[in-house]
């Protein structure tokens, strides 16, 4: 029956293919047993997945790792945009993974005609382009180029076809287990279409590889949006010391902090 949804699915180009499993999801590190520090990666970039399924052993029953994730690959390479393995146990699973920002289970995500990935020292000036307008409001607090081309490596970003149209920085602080998500920026011309929310996901997973237990913001007027997406509010007082150092008491950014699964 995986075999024939998927090759319906491919058929019909459709845009979600949903498997209902015994299986939670695929864990950040499939390898290894449960528990709080291997969570389930909701987020696989089709690339991601490919590779993994090429070191997993052949799936023989439907709870082995590759059982589900054979035929969500196969059925993003043929066109279907994203491939889901949700928990059948879990009452509500499909309204969680539709309607919840960090949803339920693993979704594979083919990602050929909008590139979400870690940025390049190429693009500091297409994220440069970007920022700049929020900046000059005082959204953003400005940041040199030179600072810029120093952390590209921090960045992720939302590329279509040489332009880049969201970005975001993480600055982790390994000693307080917690990371700044910094200069989130989309643009004007696609607000309102996810990729706000996409690049955040990707700063989470980037976050929970390194180790980290959070994330937290500075901002002073998108406070309503992080707080929709799992945020909370906290005093500044809560920040890593070398962050608080460098907080502009003036400013009176609001801190909000999310704590990652």
């Amino acid at each position: 029956m995986e075999e024939v949804a998927t090759s319906v699915a491919s058929a019909l180009q459709a845009d979600k293919l949903i498997f209902l499993t015994e299986v939670p999801g695929i864990r950040m590190h499939p390898g290894e047993p449960e528990s709080e520090d291997n969570p389930i990666d909701t987020e696989l970039p089709l690339a991601m997945a490919e590779k993994l399924l090429a070191e997993l052993p052949a799936a023989n029953v439907p709870t082995d790792t590759a059982f589900y994730l054979q035929h969500c690959v196969t059925a993003c390479k043929s066109g279907v945009e994203r491939s889901h393995i949700i928990p059948f146990s879990v009452d509500g699973a499909i309204l969680l993974e539709v309607y919840v920002h960090d949803g339920i289970g693993t979704m594979v995500v083919d990602e050929k005609l909008e590139s979400l990935r870690e940025a390049l020292v190429d693009d500091v000036g297409g994220i440069l382009q970007l920022i700049e307008p929020f900046e000059k409001d005082g959204t953003l607090v400005k940041r040199s180029r030179t600072e810029i081309e120093r952390d590209a490596h921090m960045y992720t970003v939302v590329e279509h076809d040489g332009v880049i149209f969201a970005c975001a920085a993480l600055y982790p602080y390994p000693e307080a287990h917690t990371g700044e998500m910094a200069a989130l920026t989309v643009s004007p011309q696609v607000q309102g279409q996810g990729d706000g929310e996409k690049v955040l996901k990707r700063v989470e997973q980037r976050a929970r590889a390194a180790g980290l237990q959070s994330i937290f913001v500075l901002t002073t007027r998108t406070m309503h949006w992080f707080i929709k997406r799992g945020f909370v509010q906290v005093d500044p007082d809560w920040l890593p010391e070398a962050r608080k150092r460098k907080y502009n008491w003036d400013r009176k950014s609001q801190v909000l902090v999310k704590k990652l699964s």
